[in-house]
């Protein structure tokens, strides 16, 4: 699977949380604990990632599921 990036992501994610990787984005799509549709065609996928300390990852796609637009440790997912 080919996964590509917006601009927002690219530009303003990154930016703004520089620590974060694509690869965890991508591990976390690839295998979400969870997954739902969001407004606005979009999709939240979150997976755990053990170099954020265990800390849930959110991962929001566009609508083909392998366009990457926002991504953030989600502190308050209880799955």
């Amino acid at each position: 699977m080919e996964y590509r990036y917006t601009d927002y992501f690219e530009n303003e994610v990154l930016r703004k949380r520089p620590y974060l990787r694509k690869e965890w984005c991508i591990r976390v799509i690839e295998n979400p604990i969870r997954m739902e549709r969001q407004e606005n065609n979009r999709f939240r996928f979150w997976g755990e990632v053990e170099e954020l300390g265990g800390v849930f990852l959110r991962v929001v796609t566009l609508e083909d599921k392998v366009t990457i637009h926002n991504a953030f440790p989600d502190r308050r997912c209880k799955v």
